[in-house]
């Protein structure tokens, strides 16, 4: 049978408040009560109920992590440094993967209305809703990171994906590319709203006409990189871009696997820069030059966030802004003579 915590009182020769107490807010017992009690509780391998605990104090110690697509390679890091970040403060969490399937948002206002969690990460750029309830009804902390909500109340942590963007067309020009591409998301995408802003912007600063840029739809996956290349192979090679910029790192995996295997050098014939910094891009062949987003720190930066939230810091509405960096590797290279 457990062992219940009048067992660990009993055994430590103190009420069970102070056995409560111990575990709950050491710093308030003094040293040689605390020590008696969790040498009690070792000896009896006691475990707290926490889900009375959490009854009582109105906290279940828990975050809803809201991801857009858990299948994409990025998200993996960024869910390391939420959930790290979560755990020193002792708070555990849930992730609810979106994958545009409406009845997962459903999902994720069971959840909060149940009261399962103490606040909410959203990774998925927009607010959950169901049956006329958004999840913003609710009172709770809510934090938006990845892709920029604009709701009162609900700070963002981002990354400056236009100027990242537009560092993207700067690196490709100056290695001597004119004819430049672009692999873009769907039009209205969160994320692609800002990227290709950004890569329109780097054409402008560069001299390149931004009236006539080619864009590549897709949907950031490896499948829409590889669709892109379809389209990119179909052209005749003098109208062909000799160098392309990706909104992700997976598009232009996909895009690059592709036209090498249609017998295009890259990188040269064609320089590929991608956008994320997932893992897979240095080990591909060539190794993918792109633009790294910081992505544990993203995770922990936005679990920051919400535990001011939680702890009903003023600092709680204030946005943060994290950079990018510029990974050279073998997918760049100056184009091909005329």
């Amino acid at each position: 049978m457990p062992s219940k915590i009048a067992d660990v009182a009993r055994r430590a020769g103190v009420s069970t408040a102070t056995v409560s107490r111990t575990l709950s807010a050491p710093d308030m017992v003094r040293p040689e009560t605390r020590q008696r009690v969790m040498a009690a509780v070792a000896a009896l391998d006691y475990t707290p109920n926490v889900a009375a605990r959490n009854l009582r104090s109105g906290s279940t110690n828990t975050v809803l992590v809201v991801l857009p697509k858990l299948a994409n390679g990025f998200f993996g890091e960024v869910v390391r440094g939420v959930e790290a970040e979560l755990a020193r403060e002792g708070y555990g969490l849930i992730v609810s993967d979106l994958d545009d399937v409406e009845e997962r948002e459903q999902h994720v206002i069971r959840l909060v209305a149940a009261g399962h969690v103490d606040g909410v990460l959203l990774f998925s750029g927009r607010m959950p809703r169901s049956g006329g309830r958004s999840l913003a009804c609710f009172g709770l902390p809510v934090v938006a990171a990845n892709a920029r909500i604009d709701h009162p109340g609900v700070p963002n942590v981002l990354v400056d994906e236009r100027p990242a963007s537009a560092a993207q067309v700067r690196h490709l020009h100056g290695l001597g590319h004119r004819r430049i591409g672009y692999l873009a998301s769907l039009p209205g995408n969160v994320n692609d709203v800002p990227r290709w802003a950004g890569f329109l912007d780097g054409l402008a600063e560069v001299g390149l006409p931004t009236e006539r840029a080619l864009r590549f739809e897709g949907d950031y996956s490896f499948a829409s990189g590889a669709r892109s290349a379809a389209a990119f192979l179909a052209m005749s090679p003098d109208e062909r871009p000799t160098g392309i910029a990706s909104g992700s790192d997976e598009m232009a995996i996909a895009f690059m696997n592709r036209i090498r295997a249609a017998g295009v050098r890259v990188p040269e014939e064609v320089s590929v820069i991608g956008f994320d910094g997932i893992e897979f891009g240095a080990y591909c062949e060539p190794g993918l030059t792109t633009m790294r987003q910081p992505q544990r720190p993203v995770g922990v930066a936005a679990a920051r966030k919400l535990l001011e939230g939680l702890d009903g810091a003023p600092e709680f509405r204030l946005d943060v802004e994290l950079g990018t960096e510029l990974v050279l590797r073998g997918s760049t290279a100056p184009p091909p003579r005329a």
